[in-house]
């Protein structure tokens, strides 16, 4: 979306208490495919890894924030999105706003294809060690106004955060909008549950 779709889709939201966006590609994507899709794209090839996330794109994610940080839009979002060949799920809270709003971004795999299985592995365990919460790294990314906390799959044997496997997300909403159940149906028949922090950001 450009400028002005998003000022649109930011005037369609004044005065709802929560939302539900859909949307092909992350909004967040994960910080180390992020680097790789950003030197990549900065190389003028942006196809060659799929640069689709919407915060790889200064001006589109300055706008998200803008919007989120806007006291009349709402204050729960539900962001449903795909297109990565992996599945993860973030907690999100705007940083120094009072009554911040609360974001879960839900991002499913395709039901056909998924990620080289040991590149994805290797992409997760550096992509923690490299942006753990203390890391200095944290500070050059867009990202740096939020905080992001991902759900761990409850079948990560490693503590994987991304979960490798073909498959359709499940989603279940309670009355306030604020998903109280997220899991991936794989397409084997096996489920992967992404638990609630222990901690709820608040």
């Amino acid at each position: 979306m450009d400028w002005e779709a998003l000022m649109e889709m930011q005037q369609a939201l004044m005065g709802f208490k929560s939302a539900v966006i859909v949307s092909p590609a992350p909004m967040f994507g994960v910080k180390l495919i992020e680097g790789i899709q950003k030197l990549f794209t900065l190389a003028g090839k942006p196809l060659v890894v799929d640069a689709e996330n919407w915060m790889a794109h200064r001006g589109a994610a300055n706008t998200l924030l803008q919007i989120w940080q806007h006291s009349k839009t709402p204050g729960n979002y539900v962001i449903l999105s795909g297109d990565v060949h992996y599945s993860f799920v973030y907690d999100i809270l705007v940083r120094r706003r009072k009554s911040a709003p609360h974001l879960w971004q839900i991002t499913s795999s395709g039901i056909k294809n998924t990620f080289p299985k040991q590149l994805l592995n290797t992409f997760d365990r550096l992509n923690r060690w490299l942006y753990a919460p203390w890391s200095p790294l944290n500070w050059f990314t867009k990202r740096r106004k939020l905080s992001v906390h991902p759900r761990d799959p409850d079948r990560a044997s490693a503590g994987e955060r991304l979960w490798n496997a073909s498959g359709i997300g499940l989603v279940t909403l309670d009355e306030k909008g604020h998903p109280i159940d997220i899991r991936q149906l794989d397409a084997d028949g096996s489920e992967v549950v992404f638990p609630a922090r222990e901690k709820p950001l608040i």
